[in-house]
């Protein structure tokens, strides 16, 4: 008589949100890296354009090369998330596509991606200066513990994602040597804010009551807190930018209110996003502002006369 059936090995039937890891294309290497999220490092070349230095040769090498550098930090921290994040990524309608939480890119590869930008923005960004590899590294630092920690934490989620803009600016106002305006920062961590606060929006809307399982610190929020936020920042970041305008080393140096006048450009842009967030349930920066056509021209129009009337004399 044959003896008892040996039961399954414990783990043979264990269920595991996890997918299979497969192999990877051309087009998951590169959606890890996100390329189309640089648009965002344009912060980092801001001190160059209200410098005035633009036209230099050394000085435009440096900025480009900070800029470069904080790609590949970028692209470091964003394989990184995906590696931290991937669970709760499976939650999200868009996201489950990403190659980590897709199972087409194992978190051990993605890890190694992520060490290997890193260590390579960290190297572009000393050719650039020291003062610029300084404020990447600290941008990586401060992308781990927010991962880790801070993402968690209401408020404090976003106003980290503002600093990580405000490093962008330091950034680029230590590649060009210049001491950054006070009203410039200040107006850049503003909008960032609005913009963050904004993603949490377009984060409730669309996910509703799935909304926590995907970004847990999202139970904190809700969408009149999140409107009324919005308002504030609307209103003191045209502020602090027409400040900027009318007191800065850069507004002295075209010497007259003109830069005061491209004001309109920043008004019609944050209530056309606003618009976006509202009637069109979009909110997230990037997709946002390439995928309209009326903010992009918008941005342009900003760029093109702020550098008119720098580069003008």
């Amino acid at each position: 008589m044959s003896g008892p059936a040996t039961p399954p090995h414990s783990t043979a039937h264990a269920q595991t949100n996890a997918p299979a890891t497969a192999s990877p294309s051309m087009a998951d290497w590169i959606r890890v890296v996100r390329p189309a999220q640089w648009s965002k490092n344009a912060f980092v070349l801001a001190p160059l354009l209200f410098s005035g230095f633009a036209l230099n040769g050394p000085t435009l090498g440096a900025a480009l090369l900070a800029f470069a550098a904080f790609c590949l930090a970028a692209s470091a921290v964003y394989a990184f998330n995906d590696v931290i994040d991937r669970k709760e990524d499976r939650e999200h309608p868009l996201k489950r596509m990403r190659p980590v939480a897709a199972g087409r890119l194992s978190p051990a590869t993605a890890s190694l991606i992520a060490a290997i930008l890193a260590i390579l923005g960290l190297a572009v960004a000393g050719i650039s200066g020291l003062g610029v590899m300084a404020w990447v590294a600290v941008y990586l630092a401060l992308n781990v513990v927010y991962s880790l920690v801070l993402k968690s934490i209401v408020l404090l989620d976003v106003f980290c994602i503002a600093a990580f803009f405000l490093i962008r600016l330091l950034t680029g106002a230590a590649a060009v040597q210049v001491k950054p305006s006070m009203w410039l920062l200040v107006c850049g961590g503003l909008l960032a804010l609005y913009l963050g606060f904004a993603k949490r929006r377009h984060e409730l809307t669309t996910l509703g009551d799935g909304a926590s399982a995907h970004r847990g610190v999202l139970r904190e929020y809700n969408a009149a807190l999140l409107d009324q936020l919005s308002a504030v920042l609307l209103a003191v970041t045209i502020v602090a930018y027409l400040m900027f305008t009318l007191t800065s080393e850069t507004a002295k140096r075209v010497g007259s209110d003109a830069l005061s006048y491209g004001t309109a450009f920043v008004i019609f842009g944050v209530f056309r996003y606003l618009y976006l967030v509202h009637r069109r349930g979009q909110g997230t920066p990037t997709e946002t502002i390439l995928g309209d056509r009326s903010l992009l021209v918008t941005v342009l129009c900003w760029g093109a006369y702020s550098a008119w009337l720098i580069y003008r004399t």
